[in-house]
């Protein structure tokens, strides 16, 4: 990784977007592009950032997951005495959901896996025989191809 930026100007600006044009027109984000393209440190640094954004949605998806299990398990037993634990576990539910939304609304998060997915759906698709592609709906194939 080159430890200098080969753009100090553009490096910053993507910096304090924390290296997310996502939500750029597409005919704004060109000059962007090109700069991730020559250079490796901003490119790093974006991937170390959707790094990030995806390890605490995963963090917080888990998290969210085990409160949920608690509060199952807890109101199945259902013991007396467990009311508090029942409400810790609510909460704690609660809170890992409040993070979730967070991390989806605030980060490039849904932008970045609708591209992946998108990306995984084309290179399936061009391997797909050419009868079945012709089965596939033309708004589907154009929804693909964009």
């Amino acid at each position: 990784m080159s430890a200098v930026c080969t753009d100090k100007v553009v490096g910053q600006i993507l910096a304090g977007w924390r290296y997310d044009i996502s939500g750029l027109a597409r005919e704004m984000r060109s000059d962007y592009v090109a700069h991730f393209r020559e250079c490796a440190r901003c490119r790093a640094k974006q991937r170390l950032h959707r790094i990030i954004d995806f390890s605490v949605l995963f963090v917080a998806s888990g998290s969210a997951l085990a409160f949920l299990l608690a509060v199952g398990l807890i109101r199945h037993f259902n013991p007396a005495q467990a009311v508090l634990w029942y409400i810790g576990a609510g909460i704690g539910f609660a809170a890992s959901a409040v993070v979730w939304v967070i991390v989806m609304v605030s980060t490039p998060v849904p932008v970045v896996a609708k591209g992946l997915a998108l990306a995984q759906a084309r290179k399936l698709h061009e391997k797909l025989p050419e009868e079945i592609k012709n089965k596939i709906p033309e708004n589907l194939t154009s929804r693909i191809a964009e």
